[in-house]
């Protein structure tokens, strides 16, 4: 940084005052300056990079029924949301490409992005690829990487046939347990595309995505409670 107005105008009165003064207030002044910088900085620290000792378990998930396929863990950072970052946002992904691939891509340390789920077209299975507490590199975007929680729909922009109603059934009920568990409102505002992330030029989810309908079925998951097993069970 270049050095601001009031340092340079302060010089000639600081000429005016006693050496020992000066050394002595200087020395104070930078010692609590250094002791301020360095408090702030290992609490900065400490808050940023709390979650790299969080005990984590083994094929853990946050959403029931999601199957555990890890990303490369070059795809995210261990964090611990939300005591890291707040969670607000439900960013929704196409990824122009069926299933499989898009599991192996991220599996692919060279690729250098993953989501947090993956849902599949035919039966709205879905993947859970890293933690939600974990900040995964889905939004092109350091700050809507650390805010949201990314979602990968299996399919093409151009492609309408991959948006089934498994698809959109499986999808809305995930998002509904995301927006409960970090209380994140049902809205426009908070569930987003990733061609709506400021500062990326991305078409997806595309035009074909029914947001209207995706809103409503969201909110109707969000007010029908999930199956016990014993429910469930046929």
């Amino acid at each position: 940084m270049g050095e601001h107005a009031g340092d340079r105008s302060g010089r000639g009165r600081q000429r005016e005052l006693p050496r020992r003064a000066l050394l002595t207030g200087g020395l104070v002044g930078a010692a609590g300056i250094v002791g301020i910088a360095n408090r702030d900085r290992l609490s900065s620290w400490w808050w940023r990079y709390s979650g790299a000792n969080t005990p984590r378990v083994e094929g853990e998930v946050d959403h029931p029924g999601a199957e555990w396929v890890p990303a490369a863990s070059a795809n995210y950072r261990r964090a611990n949301r939300p005591r890291d970052y707040s969670i607000d946002r439900v960013v929704i992904h196409m990824p122009e490409a069926d299933y499989a691939v898009t599991l192996r891509v991220f599996q692919d340390p060279a690729h250098g992005a993953a989501t947090h789920y993956v849902v599949r077209s035919e039966d709205g299975h879905v993947a859970q690829l890293a933690r939600e507490l974990d900040v995964a590199y889905h939004a092109g975007h350091q700050g809507f990487n650390e805010r949201s929680v990314g979602i990968e729909h299996e399919g093409w922009a151009d492609q309408p046939e991959y948006l089934t109603d498994a698809l959109y059934a499986s999808s809305a009920r995930l998002v509904a347990g995301i927006c409960a568990r970090h209380e994140i409102p049902i809205d426009r505002e908070h569930i987003v595309g990733h061609n709506e992330v400021p500062e990326v030029i991305r078409i997806c989810p595309g035009p074909h995505w029914d947001w209207d309908r995706y809103l409503g079925m969201v909110a109707e998951a969000a007010r029908t409670p999930e199956p016990t097993p014993s429910e469930s069970a046929p």
